[in-house]
């Protein structure tokens, strides 16, 4: 200590003041690196995997308007039929450029007003490939460049094709673009929604019908790291919080998915018309 700091603690004695003592604020607590690890190894003993999460805020595809990415992939599909029996869902038939596959992620699953689609996926049958373009936003204020982008997609030889499309994804749409004040695009295109079918088929057949049970069942289609589309919704509000973009990558690779089952599932229905005969 100082010889001023001495002398001012002797005039504050003398004073009759008391002495103030320092403070020192307490020393961070260090991670208990033990209970770490035996959380870990807990769940690999259930199974569960322990992952890092990135804290990268990049987003994949090109920018087609401020908070509108663009993601565009090919398979390869050389023996998809030219021409598809629709007749399970009691449709004429279709030549297969004509079909369009889609689905949305959206921030909620209850619809109503107050739900929009953040991202819409779409796969066609062109060349000899399966194409599959997905659009999704960063910014609210995109919306209305996504439904314009995804509008120019369709046309009035359009066959829409979805899962529960016609109950939740085409009424959806439908009011977003009210909301815009644009044009549906999908009003008057035919739809075939691939789960009225089979539920049909399957009902009695299967645990349930849902889109995870239908792939799996008929194209051998089993999802590793698969995250739910219940999920969705935090991981867009997330990212657009200022989080990582982490969960919101694997929405789109969700999203993928679900489009390229579509296609997979619709030919496997226009071979029902073989076992008819």
């Amino acid at each position: 200590m100082s010889e001023l700091a001495l002398r001012l603690a002797s005039l504050r004695r003398e004073a009759g003041a008391p002495v103030i003592p320092k403070i020192r604020p307490p020393a961070p607590a260090r991670p208990d690196i033990d209970a770490l690890r035996r959380m870990a190894g807990v769940r690999q003993r259930l199974g569960l995997p322990v992952t890092t999460r990135s804290a990268s805020r990049d987003v994949p595809g090109d920018e087609l308007a401020p908070g509108l990415r663009y993601l565009e992939q090919r398979f390869a599909w050389p023996d998809a039929p030219s021409v598809l029996d629709l007749s399970f869902a009691k449709l004429e038939p279709a030549a297969r450029h004509r079909f369009l596959h889609f689905d949305t992620e959206t921030t909620g699953l209850a619809g109503g007003t107050g739900t929009r689609a953040f991202m819409i996926g779409a796969a066609d049958w062109h060349d000899e490939t399966l194409r599959v373009r997905q659009l999704y936003i960063t910014a609210m204020s995109a919306e209305p460049a996504m439904l314009c982008a995804f509008a120019a997609w369709l046309d009035e030889e359009t066959v829409l094709v979805s899962y529960n499309g016609k109950s939740y994804d085409a009424p959806l749409l439908a009011t977003r673009y009210r909301l815009a004040r644009m044009t549906n695009p999908l009003f008057g295109l035919p739809h075939v929604d691939l789960l009225h079918p089979m539920r049909r088929r399957y009902r009695h057949v299967w645990p349930n019908c849902r889109m995870a049970t239908a792939e799996r069942q008929l194209l051998n289609v089993v999802r590793e790291d698969d995250l739910p589309g219940s999920e969705a919704p935090r991981a867009w509000l997330t990212y657009l919080r200022g989080g990582p973009s982490t969960d919101l990558k694997r929405v789109a690779a969700h999203n993928l998915q679900d489009v390229r089952s579509l296609g997979g599932l619709l030919v496997k229905a226009h071979a029902w018309a073989d076992d008819e005969k």
